[in-house]
């Protein structure tokens, strides 16, 4: 059936969420802070009205702006000393020779997406570079490059892209207001990844603030350090302000579709089905695949619903054929596709297909809800009395609580070397998984019963997806596969258990890097990436 109106496109597409994060301990007063800034900015005056402070009126506001997950919006989250929102470079230098000379931790915000709160939460005195202000974005539609400084959003990327091109775009996450600086730093997929990549694998430069305060490009920043920040994650090497990216071509017709089976219609034999040909498709074709329950009945019967959700490279005619002869079991028929053009086909993934354009300039977000989700990889089908075991599960959770989405690799994402950037999850996958438990009703009371939920959840499938690792993706950051210490150091042994399912062998040489650029470890958080020395 065609789905003019997908309504849970946009919460879905936002919970494709990421980070930006950072150290620290013990200030003499709030003044020395401040007047510390002002020394090392380039606009001393400036600087004053770009600091709130919990006695500020607006703190809270711009705190609390940002936060996507409801979870950590209560009052005894864990708040910043200060909030600093740079308008410059020069900022963002003050903020971290500042903090260091104070014993602040520092946290980095681009998009407030980090699944866990770790790019504005800490536990020891902290402060939050809240990166919003610096957002510019410069396309250069003949080079087919852009420069976008990392509190840009991916939204407002596709927009400036659009702007000069309709022939352009760019593979970034389907959710507009997820900002760039920490989506590019994991990795960072859409709709493109089986035809382009991740967003990191198309990052050509980039400028960086380092511990020392010092602003490097990618010929002073060296190509190890170069490489770990496309897909080490936020919050390990210094603070990234500006991207360079590779644009991609698209063609001037897409076309999508949005069908919905129920267990009724076959839905499990079609999920075990997909599972065996979306990596396999041509690289034009996305079909990726959310399942969730819901009640069927007046008497609350519950069923599943697969939902193939998908974005095609040219026209319908084209379409078409591809799924008669590569996925026929899906039925799909000329009235459940509708043709667009690829910046029209960012608005449907995100759920605003009766939006104009200028909505993804709008960088507050009415998906905010509270959620606990994970991340697996799949390597092998999952076969249908596994799935049967995921849909009795699915149906002790409340209705539309438990949703997974499943992103079809293959193509593009098959070519690239594990080791080309941090990001390892390539040749050998079929899909991505994720997990999510999203609620409104109930609130923090509920929190522990859904979470344990999608913990026990979790364990069972264990089973049915990679092993040795249990490979996990940073972007969707989960605290349960392991954490750093919050105070004192963290060994490389501990490290590894976490860092080994995000990176794999590539965790090794993302602490030689940090060991190089970062000794002191100054810019660390729950996840991050540790020194050798500690």
């Amino acid at each position: 059936m065609k789905m003019a109106n997908f309504t849970l496109h946009h919460l879905l597409a936002c919970l494709l969420l990421f980070v930006v994060p950072l150290l620290a301990f013990d200030i003499s007063t709030p003044d020395n802070f401040l007047q510390c800034l002002s020394l090392h900015s380039e606009n001393a005056t400036a600087i004053s009205k770009l600091v709130y402070t919990p006695i500020n009126s607006s703190y809270s506001s711009v705190l609390d702006i940002t936060i996507q997950n409801l979870r950590f919006l209560t009052p005894s989250a864990p708040k910043p000393l200060f909030i600093v929102t740079p308008l410059n470079v020069s900022h963002v230098q003050a903020a971290i020779i500042c903090s260091r000379r104070y014993g602040l931790q520092m946290r980095t915000r681009s998009g407030g997406h980090d699944y866990e709160g770790l790019s504005y939460m800490s536990e020891v005195p902290f402060v939050i570079v809240d990166m919003a202000n610096l957002r510019s974005i410069s396309v250069d539609a003949e080079d087919k490059t852009a420069w976008v400084q990392s509190g840009a959003t991916v939204g407002e990327l596709y927009y400036r892209i659009a702007e000069k091109s309709k022939t352009l775009g760019f593979p970034a996450g389907l959710c507009p207001t997820v900002g760039v600086g920490g989506h590019f730093s994991g990795g960072g997929y859409g709709t493109l990844l089986r035809k382009y990549g991740l967003a990191a694998d198309n990052v050509i430069d980039a400028q960086l603030v380092d511990a020392q305060g010092r602003l490097l490009d990618r010929e002073s920043m060296g190509e190890d350090l170069f490489w770990a920040i496309r897909g080490g994650g936020g919050g390990s090497f210094g603070v990234v302000v500006s991207w360079k990216v590779k644009l991609v071509p698209v063609p001037s017709t897409v076309t999508v579709f949005t069908v919905l089976r129920t267990l009724e219609q076959n839905a499990t034999k079609l999920v075990h089905q997909w599972q065996l040909v979306a990596n396999k498709l041509p690289d034009d074709l996305f079909i990726r695949l959310i399942l969730q329950s819901y009640d069927s009945g007046p008497n609350g019967t519950r069923t599943m619903q697969a939902i193939f959700n998908t974005l095609y490279l040219g026209g319908v005619d084209s379409l078409l054929e591809v799924t008669r002869s590569s996925f026929p079991e899906l039925n799909i028929t000329r009235q459940d596709c509708t043709e667009m053009s690829w910046i029209e086909s960012v608005l449907y993934f995100a759920g605003f297909q009766e939006e104009p354009l200028e909505v993804l300039l709008n960088r507050s977000s009415n998906t905010k809800t509270f959620f606990k989700n994970k991340s697996d990889y799949v390597k092998e089908p999952i076969p249908e009395s596994g799935l049967e075991g995921m849909w009795e599960r699915f149906f002790e959770e409340d209705q539309g609580v438990p949703i997974m989405i499943w992103n079809p690799y293959g193509g593009k994402m098959a070519e690239i070397s594990e080791s080309a950037i941090p990001f390892p999850h390539r040749a050998g996958v079929l899909y991505k998984i994720q997990h999510i438990t999203a609620w409104n009703t109930g609130g923090n009371e509920v929190a522990p019963k859904h979470v344990s939920w999608i913990r026990s959840f979790y364990s069972y499938m264990a089973r049915y997806v990679s092993k040795s690792p249990r490979e996990a993706y940073i972007n969707y950051r989960d605290l349960d596969i392991g954490m750093n210490n919050v105070k004192g150091d963290t060994s490389y042994k501990q490290a590894s258990v976490w860092g080994k399912k995000y990176f794999k062998n590539n965790f090794d040489r993302l602490v030689r890097v940090k060991t190089a650029v970062d000794p002191g470890n100054f810019f660390r958080h729950e996840q991050s990436i540790p020194p050798f020395s500690s």
